[in-house]
């Protein structure tokens, strides 16, 4: 199993949130994080109105969701590098 980096993470939780949003309990279980870690995943989203919490329901925003497609391209383009790298040193 590989660890993801915090693009991963970012973009997991985003997604989580972007239709009907999510509360931090789900997002933990979903994304497979702890509480601490999730808060300040979902803090720093919030203050930079990627996010935006009502009640206790996170969502994303549209800023958030233009992150969400620049971040899936990122994680995209780097995925296949990478995958493409490994095979050429396993030939």
């Amino acid at each position: 199993m590989s660890r993801r980096n915090k693009l991963e993470i970012l973009s997991c939780i985003l997604d989580i949130c972007k239709a009907e949003g999510s509360s931090k309990t789900r997002i933990v279980y979903q994304v497979n994080l702890n509480f601490k870690n999730a808060g300040s995943y979902l803090e720093w989203l919030t203050r930079r109105g990627y996010l935006e919490k009502d009640e206790r329901i996170y969502k994303t925003t549209p800023s958030g969701m233009s992150l969400l497609d620049n971040l899936n391209d990122v994680n995209s383009i780097i995925n296949d590098n990478f995958n493409g790298d490994l095979e050429k040193i396993n030939e």
